[in-house]
């Protein structure tokens, strides 16, 4: 099973990349995100999701463990498929998603390609009741974050505002949602501060 691939970029398709891995030519699929940092030539690491099927062996790759971890996370909802589960991460990075879950945002969903109203509601409802991706830890800090529902990447400011909630007595679940919706309100990232008070001001509604 392969998880990493490091190496030169050979070749750059519409939805795939060439992979020259000391003069073995990987092909890998890629969203658009990842296929847009790749250069012809340029060095490359990309950490594979493998998938083998009885005709075929794909190799998905990530710019981060992170995308991964998420890309298989994603595929274990009903209806969500490789090509599903990678238009979501090219309309949401990791932070995004999270948030999406937390708020159960279903427009942010329905924004990916292949994902209808149907579908986009399934995903809002049933990956709140699930935990965090599971990756691998100790590469760069590129592993997710292993946490509970929804506040898998939270951390700095958010994290410091979740907390402040819970210790308040607000539920875990409940304090992700609120900072979550209170840190779309912020053009860049908010201090925890000024997090804490939007978060509140979400709970009391």
């Amino acid at each position: 099973m392969i998880g990493l691939l490091s190496g030169t970029v050979a070749a750059v398709g519409e939805d795939t990349a060439l992979i020259d891995v000391g003069g073995v030519g990987y092909v890998v699929q890629s969203g658009g995100r990842t296929l847009a940092r790749l250069q012809v030539g340029a060095p490359a690491r990309l950490f594979i999701e493998t998938h083998v099927r009885e005709d075929a062996i794909r190799l998905f790759g990530f710019s981060s463990e992170e995308e991964r971890a998420w890309f298989a996370h994603l595929q274990t909802i009903p209806g969500v498929g490789a090509k599903v589960a990678l238009g979501i991460l090219d309309t949401m990075p990791p932070d995004a998603l999270a948030d999406a879950i937390a708020i159960q945002d279903k427009a942010a969903f329905a924004r990916a390609n292949g994902v209808g109203p149907k579908l986009a509601a399934r995903l809002a409802t049933e990956l709140t009741g699930k935990g965090g991706p599971k990756g691998f830890i100790g590469l760069g800090g590129s592993a997710p974050r292993a946490s509970s529902t929804a506040t898998v990447t939270a951390s700095g400011a958010r994290a410091e505002a979740v907390s402040a909630l819970v210790n308040l007595g607000i539920d875990q679940s409940s304090a992700a949602r609120a900072v979550a919706s209170a840190a779309k309100q912020f053009d860049a990232d908010a201090p925890a501060p000024e997090l804490i008070r939007a978060a509140l001001k979400e709970v009391s509604r």
